[in-house]
């Protein structure tokens, strides 16, 4: 698969390619082996072979429009934009329903981290991309906006409460 990705305002053409639970990526004429394993719902143990060989665990939460995703490292978060085949424009995460998919959405908490507002009630109307809930993880403050337009059926945290990786804070409708 091929994929335009902008990191820094910087694009990036990337390929992959997977055989089992590995990856060949090539990005800027670099090549790169890696072994991937789902940790949970957003984080990722990332093992690269050969002369680069190294570990990582990322996370990786959608931003706030279609195609961004922030990575979240040890060394920092990077934000970036997957256009998808280079000239695409937009692009979803696969497992990830658009915004304007029907059904329930289903908000889950990116990462662990610990509740700071909770902007909602139930049966409340809300917006696209009105903001949700507010969790702090890895000392920074992260949003969780609506998808799409709609009523919020059911809110499942309250301020202050820790929070795991994947667990639901909210179900619109």
């Amino acid at each position: 698969m091929h994929f335009e990705i902008e990191v820094n305002g910087t694009s990036h053409l990337v390929t992959v390619e997977r055989t089992g639970s590995r990856y060949r990526v090539e990005a800027d004429g670099r090549v790169d082996v890696v072994d991937v394993a789902a940790v949970d719902g957003t984080t990722w143990s990332l093992l690269l072979d050969g002369d680069r060989a190294c570990s990582h665990e990322v996370s990786v939460v959608d931003g706030r429009e279609p195609g961004e995703i922030s990575v979240y490292l040890r060394a920092g978060v990077v934000h970036t934009r997957v256009m998808g085949a280079p000239g695409q424009r937009r692009w979803n995460r696969p497992g990830v329903a658009p915004a304007g998919a029907a059904g329930p959405q289903r908000i889950t908490a990116p990462m662990p981290g610990k509740v700071v507002k909770v902007l909602v009630a139930a049966g409340e109307s809300v917006e696209e991309r009105q903001g949700l809930v507010v969790v702090e993880a890895m000392k920074m403050e992260n949003e969780l906006r609506a998808p799409r337009a709609g009523r919020v059926r059911e809110v499942h945290v309250q301020e202050g409460a820790p929070v795991e990786s994947g667990r639901l804070l909210v179900v619109l409708e």
